[in-house]
């Protein structure tokens, strides 16, 4: 990584952004300027094939974003971008002001606050939801010393809390594959929330959830809302109508770039949205 940094010409070590005002502190974000992501001409190519071709991309502290795009737009590799998953060929990426998101590993981005939930929900099944949610904390990651430690009363209060805002408060001491479908994927919003994360990316929550579910998964993202910041990515409309409700920005990503920009009614009246995605 560093030789990659060095011949780009990016710093390649935390003295040498300390040296450039872009100083790598984990856990820490400098929101002075009110942007928590920042993307600036990210393009990523796989065997000839650019994913993402010059993307540029700004979300604000505290703002619900949703992204919309035709399949193979570069929304899955954009978010794999972000977590450090997929190294981009060329590009800026900070989280916040200071850290370098190209010269941080998987688990550093993860620790300094990005969280990523998949469209496949990812829990312990077999544990139940207060355990999923105690397993999920900061902590000694060892299954067995974190199952069989007594946790304190902050620790307790938080999972409570957590398990209020998901409201699974009454499903605390249910075996987490007897969930529903929705539950699952609330339980997992809820152990990446025991984690405190600044940036929450959310790929598809919806899918696969009944009418109901879906109006509740669009109440618990707009109760988030300037507590964290939010990076939707989602195909149903009328999901991204209840969470953007006529005034927040969408972004329509089409061929690794973005296409258009602005609140809903605007990017589904752009004739450039409606040839490529939305159809006549």
């Amino acid at each position: 990584m560093n030789a990659v940094a060095a011949a780009e010409g990016l710093p390649t070590t935390w003295e040498d952004q300390a040296n450039l005002g872009h100083v790598l502190v984990p856990g820490e974000v400098d929101l002075s300027h009110n942007v928590i992501l920042y993307l600036e001409g990210i393009t990523v190519s796989f065997d000839g094939f650019k994913a993402l071709n010059k993307l540029s991309l700004a979300i604000d502290a505290g703002e619900l974003r949703c992204i919309i795009g035709p399949n193979g737009a570069g929304k899955t590799t954009m978010m794999d971008v972000i977590t450090g998953k997929t190294r981009p060929d060329a590009g800026k990426a900070f989280f916040g002001q200071t850290m370098n998101l190209r010269l941080m590993t998987e688990p550093q981005i993860a620790h300094a606050g990005i969280g990523r939930k998949f469209q496949k929900p990812t829990i312990f099944e077999n544990h139940t939801v207060f355990e999923n949610l105690e397993l999920a904390m900061k902590t000694d990651k060892r299954v067995r010393r974190s199952l069989f430690s007594v946790i304190d009363t902050e620790t307790r209060d938080k999972i409570a809390e957590t398990l209020r805002v998901i409201r699974l408060d009454r499903e605390a001491d249910r075996l987490a594959g007897l969930l529903s479908h929705g539950q699952k994927q609330w339980l997992e919003i809820g152990m990446l929330l025991m984690q405190d994360p600044k940036l929450l990316l959310l790929d598809e929550p919806v899918a696969g959830m009944t009418d109901d579910e879906t109006a509740r998964t669009a109440e618990l993202f707009l109760s988030l809302e300037g507590k964290h910041s939010l990076v939707v990515v989602e195909h149903d409309m009328s999901f991204v109508d209840q969470l953007t409700q006529g005034r927040r920005k969408v972004t329509v990503l089409h061929e690794g770039s973005v296409l258009a920009e602005g609140d809903l009614a605007t990017v589904q009246n752009d004739q450039r949205v409606i040839e490529v995605y939305l159809g006549r």
